[in-house]
């Protein structure tokens, strides 16, 4: 696809960069082989491959979910500087 220097500057004047004639050359330039490389994925032919389907597996890099008993409310107190009615306290920073 042939872009021309129009577009090039009507792109520039969207994204409001103020671009010089040399800097508008090679952006023409530029533009014009990327949106080259990419008019080449419409020469493959994915006709069987499914929109879903990756190169590599995929899996699931989670842990298991595994109910376990929670930490005694004490030991994780036993460390906080300051607490109150079984909770953790915080010096108050909004008035």
């Amino acid at each position: 696809m042939k872009i021309t220097k129009e577009q090039v500057e009507h792109v520039a004047k969207l994204a409001r960069l103020n671009l010089t004639e040399e800097e508008k050359i090679s952006f023409t330039k530029d533009m014009e082989a990327i949106i080259s490389f990419a008019d080449q994925i419409n020469d493959l032919d994915i006709d069987d491959v499914k929109p879903t389907d990756h190169v590599i597996p995929i899996n699931n890099v989670f842990r298991p979910d595994v109910v376990v008993p929670p930490m005694d409310r004490e030991l994780l107190l036993s460390n906080a500087p300051s607490q109150e009615n079984g909770c953790f306290s915080v010096p108050k920073i909004v008035e």
